[in-house]
């Protein structure tokens, strides 16, 4: 039976307990340096109280010490990872093979920045010791599968999230155009910028669009494909996010992943412990995203811009049927849609441009706000922050408990005998100084029921009592402490953790890692030529080429490889 993982992200311990709650069976996060998001440092501290909250469950940590290193940066970075070593994390995640001599102990994965998208490079890989391959997203499904049946070690995937549009790790975009390293962790995201696109002579052939900017990624109906095909590690993008994403986005595919394993209960586990009950209903149209894609996954090519909107444009909700001194009508899209105070809105402007406002008071559907330029009638626009649904998902948190079982015996004073669903036993046994119920039957269900209720992180239920001898009466207040002393002997054994797979080091490999791409700025799966309707497989004439990106006064040229259906973006000359 193969344990299957959700691993969310985490901006701060706070957001990555969240997620524990919601249903993750691992978080990763960033210490305070080396982890690729520069605005999502934590304190090893913190860190350390987010692992010993997460075991409980027997949820993993994993820290991101994925930056490319500078030799003088070696010291700091080797005490960094002996300081999360100690913190309790139970792996990093690395990008630079030098952090792999680091520590004899901790296991390693290899970063989605190691860009890993071939058999060979797996391969490799796993060589150095990584027990873990973060893919690239840009695989079709028989890659992924090509590749988990080729090496041992486990495989990882991203289900859902932001989308760079190049192969990870392999991004000098940013550093070319503004001096901030992608791979540093301050990537100024120019693929969300405006561009014009010039052929060879100089004619511009589109004008001020985001024509590098992709949709998010969603793959919330395809977890069975990726388990079938060996992925184990359910992965969603968000370092950056806030917990509301977090929350809503983990909640929704724990209840899938539950979803899919009640389908295949002899074949798939869950990696961690714990039941998620109660609280929202998750809805990924109502949180951040630019529209979803499936990418390349089924190996052909969709509509993967979101040119027109490189920002979160949410759920579209109807268009403006009429402008107010302070505020508008809305013309709804459906007989569905309820309207907010406090809710967001956008809209793309003539020039291109997407304009956000919030909502002061919302009546049916007038909705009353503050000037908006570029309002006008005909209008279609779309709700990017649900003041309702933010509410809910601040106020209604699920819980996440793990079940215990009990077995009553009464045939001398009181034994309660205790099994967690990790398998760990404890029992209290006291001789009950009271005299016999008067009421026996109604003792029993007393008992019961003061017995199945949550102590702590633990939701127990009793299976049998055995009443062979006369049943003694016993205050609510004795048998609650009882089950509180049932979760404190509970709490001081550790839990029964699945265990993460360790790579081994092959001495006799000779694969080097390497970042150096001469010129090429980047390259992608995505091909701006194909997603205008430019490409000659389209029927359409061919352009004068190279085509150049023009921003700012910069122009980035543009080929592709149709052999291979790539695009790379490189300097002009």
């Amino acid at each position: 039976m193969r344990a299957l993982e959700l691993l969310a992200p985490a901006r701060t311990a706070s957001i990555g307990i969240a997620a524990i709650d919601c249903g993750a069976d691992a978080v990763y996060i960033a210490g305070p340096s080396f982890g690729a998001r520069q605005a999502a440092g934590n304190s090893v501290e913190d860190i350390a109280q987010l692992c010993s909250y997460a075991h409980r469950f027997g949820a993993k940590i994993y820290a991101t010490v994925n930056t490319l290193l500078r030799d003088d940066e070696i010291p700091e970075a080797r005490q960094l990872v002996k300081a999360l070593e100690e913190a309790g994390v139970d792996a990093l995640i690395v990008q630079d093979p030098k952090v792999l001599e680091m520590s004899d102990t901790l296991i390693m994965h290899a970063s989605t920045q190691c860009a890993i998208r071939t058999v060979e490079k797996a391969k490799g890989l796993e060589s150095l010791g990584f027990g873990r391959l973060v893919l690239e997203r840009e695989l079709p499904l028989e890659r992924v599968r090509a590749i988990s049946s080729a090496v041992d070690a486990e495989i990882e995937f991203f289900v859902h999230g932001a989308l760079c549009v190049c192969y990870s790790g392999e991004c000098y975009l940013s550093e070319y155009l503004t001096g901030r390293s992608a791979n540093r962790g301050a990537c100024a995201q120019p693929c969300r910028s405006l561009y014009d696109l010039e052929d060879a002579s100089g004619k511009t052939l589109v004008r001020s669009k985001a024509l590098l900017s992709l949709k998010d990624y969603k793959l919330l109906e395809r977890l069975e494909d990726l388990a079938e095909a060996g992925v184990s590690s359910f992965k969603i993008e968000g370092r950056l996010k806030s917990e509301s994403y977090v929350r809503n986005v983990v909640k929704a595919y724990s209840e899938a992943l539950d979803a899919l394993i009640a389908r295949y209960p002899d074949k798939y586990r869950r990696s961690s412990f714990g039941k998620v009950t109660g609280g929202f209903v998750p809805d990924l149209d109502k949180t951040f995203n630019r529209g979803y894609t499936e990418l390349f996954l089924d190996g052909r090519r969709g509509q993967w811009s979101s040119m027109d909107a490189p920002k979160s444009m949410g759920e579209y909700v109807g268009t403006v049927a009429r402008i107010l001194p302070d505020g508008l009508i809305l013309k709804p899209a459906n007989a569905g849609i309820s309207l907010s105070n406090g809710d967001g809105f956008a809209f793309t402007s003539r020039d291109g441009s997407i304009v956000g406002f919030r909502a002061d008071r919302c009546d049916g559907l007038t909705i009353r706000c503050k000037r908006v330029e570029g309002l006008r009638e005909g209008l279609r626009l779309y709700r990017n922050i649900s003041a309702a649904f933010e509410k809910t998902l601040e106020s209604a948190k699920p819980v996440r408990e793990i079940r215990v079982n009990l077995s009553v015996d009464l045939s001398d004073g009181i034994r309660i005998s205790a099994v967690t669903e990790d398998g760990r036993k404890a029992c209290v046994q006291e001789k009950t100084p009271f005299d016999a119920a008067r009421e026996p039957e109604k003792m029993l269900r007393t008992l019961e029921a003061q017995l199945s209720k949550r102590s702590g992180h633990y939701s127990f239920q009793v299976s049998e009592i055995n009443d062979a001898v006369a049943v003694p009466f016993m205050p609510a207040s004795f048998i609650n402490g009882l089950r509180r002393d049932l979760a404190a002997r509970l709490d001081a054994i550790p839990v029964n953790a699945l265990p993460i797979r360790r790579g081994v080091k092959d001495p006799s490999s000779a694969f080097v890692l390497s970042y150096d791409f001469g010129d090429e700025l980047m390259r992608s799966k995505y091909c701006v030529r194909h997603e205008l309707g430019l490409c000659p497989r389209q029927g359409k004439a061919k352009k004068a080429e190279p085509l150049f990106l023009v921003n700012s006064g910069k122009r980035l040229r543009l080929d592709f490889q149709c052999a291979v259906c790539e695009m790379t973006v490189s300097t002009e000359s």
